[in-house]
C-alpha cells in the first residue's frame, strides 16, 4: 500500500465562518490552527496547503481564563537597546486591533517557514460581526457545540 499524498490542484478548500463571541482564546485557536492545516482532512499531507479558508468574527469578544486579561503579556522589541515594549492582552483587546489576539494565538500554532505564511493568508479575523466574504458562502462552524469547555461559563 502506497501513502497517499494530495496535489496542491487537487486540494479542495471550503469556506467556515466562526463566531468568537464567548468561546475560551486557546481551545479556538487549536481548532482554528488544526483546520487551517488541514489536518481533519482524511487526505492531509504535510507538504502542502491543504487546509480551509476560515472567517472568525466577534473577535473583541473571545474570553479568557483566569487572571490573563491582565497578567498575560504580549512582548516586541523595537530594535533598539532597552527597546523591548509589553503590553496585556486586556489592553490589546480593548484597544484599536482586538483582532491581533487571535491572530497571535493561532500563528504560533502554525509552522513557521513559506508553508505557514501561506496557511495563515487563509484566516481572516474580524473585530465586529460584518464580513466582506459573504460572496464565498461560508458554512457556519460551531466551535462551542464542540465541547462544553469551549464556552466560557460566567
Amino acid at each position: 500500500m502506497k501513502t497517499f499524498s494530495i496535489k496542491p490542484a487537487d486540494v479542495k478548500k471550503k469556506w467556515l465562518l466562526i463566531d468568537a463571541q464567548g468561546l475560551v482564546l486557546g481551545r479556538l485557536a487549536v481548532i482554528v490552527a488544526n483546520i487551517l492545516r488541514g489536518k481533519n482532512k482524511p487526505e492531509f499531507t504535510p507538504h502542502v496547503d491543504c487546509g480551509d479558508n476560515i472567517v472568525i468574527i466577534n473577535a473583541e469578544k473571545v474570553c479568557l481564563t483566569g487572571n490573563k486579561l491582565k497578567d498575560k503579556k504580549f512582548y516586541w522589541h523595537t530594535g533598539y537597546p532597552g527597546g523591548i515594549k509589553e503590553r496585556a492582552i486586556g489592553m490589546i483587546l480593548s484597544g484599536k486591533h482586538p483582532e491581533r489576539v487571535i491572530t497571535k494565538a493561532v500563528e504560533r500554532m502554525i509552522p513557521r517557514g513559506p508553508l505557514g505564511r501561506q496557511i495563515m493568508s487563509n484566516l481572516k479575523v474580524y473585530a465586529g460581526t460584518t464580513h466582506p466574504h459573504a460572496g464565498q458562502n461560508p458554512e457556519v462552524f460551531d466551535v462551542a457545540g464542540l465541547n462544553q469547555k469551549n464556552r466560557r461559563s460566567i
